[in-house]
């Protein structure tokens, strides 16, 4: 599965909105997800005029949740300042 195919997955119906960035059953964190989806199709703007998008993850606990890009918590990979250059 290809985590940017423009038609979203069948799991990704029965997905819920996570409030904390990670599975709300299990608490798995989004880089253990099975799969992945980013709905790339209908971005949002935020009120500073930045995009974010739906990203979906299917859990391995079997449940499926969905948070927005915005949400994401800073990553040691890639430091908050290079964030702004994208």
């Amino acid at each position: 599965m290809d985590a940017f195919e423009l038609n979203p997955p069948e799991w990704t119906n029965k997905a819920i909105h996570a409030s904390d960035f990670s599975c709300p059953r299990c608490k798995a964190t989004s880089m253990q997800a099975v799969q992945v989806w980013i709905n790339r199709r209908s971005p949002v703007y935020t009120e500073d005029h930045r995009r974010k998008w739906q990203e979906f993850y299917e859990c391995n606990c079997g449940s499926a949740w969905w948070a927005w890009s915005s949400e994401r918590p800073p990553s040691p990979l890639c430091p908050p300042d290079e964030l702004d250059e994208f």
